[in-house]
């Protein structure tokens, strides 16, 4: 146990500086969803790919924070933090699982 919480001061640091540096980027996730949930039959699709394209936006900067501290680390560690970084960015946004 005390392993899977190794990081997890860190990373749940990384994930609030995430949530105030790029609100924008989690707030446009938020609106598109809601888009996508009000939008009519013939307009579904489009607003589904605007959805997936705000979802791969916020994980393309996720996954810059988790790379860009991991080339900090070696061996088994830089697994161990990636999985741990993982695991608290999907219990937070769930809709990244």
């Amino acid at each position: 146990m005390i392993l899977r919480r190794r990081f997890g001061d860190v990373v749940a640091r990384q994930l609030n500086l995430i949530a105030m540096d790029d609100r924008l980027l989690l707030a446009d996730v938020d609106q598109t969803k809601a888009a996508y949930d009000r939008a009519a039959r013939d307009d579904a699709e489009q607003a589904y790919g605007d959805y997936v394209e705000a979802v791969d936006a916020v994980k393309e900067a996720l996954a810059e924070a988790r790379d860009h501290f991991a080339a900090t680390l070696y061996g088994d560690a830089t697994e161990e933090y990636e999985a741990a970084f993982e695991r608290a960015a999907r219990r937070r946004w769930q809709w990244l699982a």
